[in-house]
């Protein structure tokens, strides 16, 4: 009875540290949490409760919010969230087929001076995104491509660039993982350098893709500074632009519809993400290889 009595009183503290660790997860996940039930929260108060009460849940239920901020400008948040979905999801493309393209060539051609470029373009990683948006606007404006009619260029055309220095090292890091036979049985079976990009590499490297495409949408969606930059025409402002327009310097600032409208503009987002995790978490766990 003694020799067991170890073993038994370890059984009996695992259940104890899992509810531990359980109870701790869960502060974690409502103090994470938090901020977003108190925006939804704040998105059904009225002005003058959003002052008063700093609560979650409202004491007057207000949904005119939405409908308010819906159609509180001259043009419908629609066409926003419209502006938004193209400059994204273009975006996703440029950054997919550009840093695709250009990582394969890191990773898989011989050239010369190749390890000098690719310090080079890592390089680029140390430089802020506001150091640049200076000499970009002079050298979009030189090109005629500011407020013409077609106002998304700037932010768009530097992304089928591979201007995205992040994006590239990802994609080259994980196709130096691909073992190298397979280019060679690839060349054996008569495959050029693209037939062996086509048939061998860009089918492994859908992880890879899935992640650059979630984390492009993301951070586009979520860009505020380069967007306001290039965008002054109303009907051509994204969402993030859009939201300030809520807020003045006068006493009529609409708060209420202001976290209405930020509460839909977190739904693409989520959506986009709940679409593709599936991929990105079987593409994690096979790593792009499956035997």
């Amino acid at each position: 009875m003694v020799t067991h009595t170890p073993a038994l009183g370890r059984r009996r503290g695992v259940p104890g540290r899992q509810a531990v660790r359980l109870l701790v997860l869960v502060a974690i996940l409502a103090v994470v949490l938090y901020p977003l039930f108190w925006m939804l929260g704040t998105s059904v108060k009225s002005q003058e409760e959003i002052v008063s009460n700093i609560g979650l849940l409202p004491k007057e239920f207000t949904p005119g919010n939405y409908t308010d901020g819906w159609r509180n400008f001259d043009v419908s948040f629609g066409r926003f969230f419209l502006n938004s979905i193209l400059v994204s999801l273009l975006t996703v493309l440029g950054n997919a087929v550009s840093c695709l393209l250009a990582a394969y060539a890191f990773a898989r051609l011989r050239f010369r001076l190749r390890g000098f470029w690719f310090a080079i373009m890592i390089g680029t990683l140390l430089l802020p995104g506001h150091v640049l948006i200076v000499p970009q606007y002079i050298l979009f404006r030189t090109f005629d491509m500011v407020g013409g009619p077609w106002p998304y260029l700037p932010l768009v055309v530097p992304q089928f660039l591979a201007t995205e220095a992040f994006f590239v090292f990802l994609m080259v890091q994980f196709m130096r993982g691909i073992p190298r036979e397979l280019d060679e049985a690839a060349k054996i079976d008569g495959a050029s350098s693209y037939g062996i990009f086509r048939h061998v590499i860009l089918p492994l490297s859908r992880p890879a893709l899935v992640t650059t495409a979630i984390f492009s949408f993301i951070w586009t969606w979520n860009d505020f500074f380069r967007q306001l930059v290039y965008l002054s025409d109303l009907r051509d402002y994204t969402v993030p632009v859009a939201l300030t327009l809520f807020i003045d310097s006068t006493s009529e600032s609409a708060v209420g519809p202001m976290f209405a409208m930020s509460v839909l503009s977190l739904l693409p987002v989520f959506l986009f993400f709940v679409a593709f995790q599936r991929m990105l978490v079987e593409g994690i766990n096979t790593s792009g290889l499956k035997g």
